[in-house]
């Protein structure tokens, strides 16, 4: 059985370097068994590259992938904090925060990016409970903003 770094690499991709903190925070907090992640933003190679109002300026199918790539430094957060993916048992939630037009209603869908994601990298150790929550603003101006809660062993 492939390893989830592993399948990361089959997918296509590569871990990016854990995401320096924009604030006062850390990227992952440890508790017990339990691994919180900050949010994440869709930042790659240090820099934002989508900005808007999802419904407006960028569109549900562009979010959802700005969400795998939300999902992804979480991932990276992850293996920073306890070394090896194997050791994630479950990803037990995922809050998605979706910067959203007055009239868009398609939270859940944009934050599917995210959860698809996480099912292909963990299997069935990747369902999750979810919540997908739309809001008037997030930091920088992102679209999408992604946290994780897992499981070591």
């Amino acid at each position: 059985m492939a390893t989830p770094e592993e399948r990361i690499s089959e997918l296509g991709l590569e871990l990016p370097d854990v995401v320096a903190p924009l604030a006062s925070y850390v990227p992952t907090a440890r508790t017990g068994s339990l691994v919180y992640t900050a949010g994440q933003l869709p930042i790659v190679k240090g820099e934002l590259v989508v900005t808007g109002k999802v419904g407006a300026e960028v569109s549900a199918e562009e979010a959802a992938g700005h969400a795998r790539t939300c999902a992804l430094n979480a991932i990276a957060a992850i293996k920073a904090e306890v070394g090896d993916l194997s050791k994630v048992k479950r990803v037990v939630k995922v809050v998605g925060f979706v910067a959203s037009a007055p009239d868009f209603y398609g939270q859940p869908q944009v934050i599917n990016g995210a959860s698809d994601l996480l099912g292909e990298v963990f299997g069935d150790a990747g369902r999750h409970a979810r919540s997908a929550v739309g809001v008037s603003v997030l930091p920088r101006n992102s679209p999408v903003e992604v946290e994780l809660i897992v499981e070591v062993g």
